[in-house]
């Protein structure tokens, strides 16, 4: 809608994750290497977590993309699968034919061994990716533990990166899972961005989306929004969109600050600085006024009284 008007590409602040428009700043910087580097080493569980709206399926996607010929990556986007559909998910990322019949536990897990052996003896590291693991039952909680069981004498056989919301770490924190929880051996929270980041964050999205100009939106602009985003990438980019919008309708070549307003106004998850201030009702203040009153009156009686 505004693209020709402000000379861009394609849309700059689009919520659906696209691996090409990834932050490479601070912690997500972080979080990518530490991914990488902790996937290198070969064991256990890594979790990374995240409030919602952080960017954990955008860094996870692009984590996948960033994986080098040694790594085979399986990538189960919705996690609220029983225990038989996560084996048969992974069966599925791995290669392996399944035909209509059913199969059971223990032939899934055979055909999945097998496999994992294969790619191992091929010189690579299986790696499974699980995005919005606070989602996940507790019996498949239980199966996935159990299928990092599979190792040789040196090295495991499959490697697995949870990606959830802070609700996992509860889940994690529970007896029930204890187990799988003494296995993680690294893991990453992703915080919201910072004041100093916004800029850059802002403008490296426009750069990728193809604009040429200059400062696109207003310092005021970028208060508001940091102020009413906390920070949270996708609420950046929500406003972002909006306020472009906004100009857009009304002519304009630059995003100020009545322009972002408007964007907030019209999402319901931006925050506003200032929490609305109460107000006494009417009836509390007179029944304070009139306490106060008699108060008075009857100190000044006790006075009388002692003066007398």
């Amino acid at each position: 809608m505004y693209l020709q008007h402000f000379g861009l590409r394609e849309a700059p602040f689009s919520i659906t994750p696209d691996t090409a428009y990834f932050f490479s700043y601070g912690h997500y910087a972080d979080a990518l290497n530490t991914l990488l580097v902790a996937l290198r080493s070969g064991e256990g569980f890594i979790k990374v977590t995240g409030e919602v709206g952080t960017g954990k399926t955008l860094l996870c996607r692009k984590l996948l993309n960033s994986m080098d010929k040694e790594f085979v990556s399986a990538y189960i986007p919705n996690p609220q699968l029983s225990p038989y559909g996560l084996q048969a998910g992974l069966a599925s990322e791995l290669g392996i034919a399944l035909s209509n019949r059913p199969y059971g536990h223990h032939q899934l897990q055979k055909m999945i061994t097998d496999r994992l052996v294969e790619l191992t003896s091929e010189g690579k590291k299986v790696v499974l990716c699980l995005d919005e693991a606070q989602a996940m039952p507790t019996e498949t909680l239980e199966t996935l533990r159990l299928l990092t069981n599979l190792e040789t004498e040196k090295y495991k056989l499959l490697q697995v990166v949870l990606f959830g919301q802070p609700e996992l770490d509860e889940r994690l924190n529970t007896r029930q899972v204890r187990q799988l929880k003494q296995r993680i051996t690294f893991s990453y929270r992703l915080e919201p961005i910072d004041r100093e980041g916004l800029d850059s964050y802002v403008s490296h999205r426009l750069v990728v989306a193809g604009y040429q100009g200059g400062a696109l939106f207003e310092h005021r602009a970028m208060r508001t929004l940091y102020k009413c985003s906390r920070g949270i990438p996708r609420l950046i980019n929500i406003l972002s969109h909006k306020a472009m919008m906004a100009a857009y309708g009304r002519g304009d070549t630059t995003v100020d600050e009545q322009h972002m307003r408007l964007a907030v106004k019209d999402t319901e998850d931006a925050q506003l600085s200032h929490p609305p201030r109460r107000h006494w009702p009417w009836w509390l203040a007179a029944v304070t006024v009139l306490v106060s009153v008699a108060l008075l009156y009857w100190q000044g009686d006790r006075l009388q009284g002692v003066s007398l």
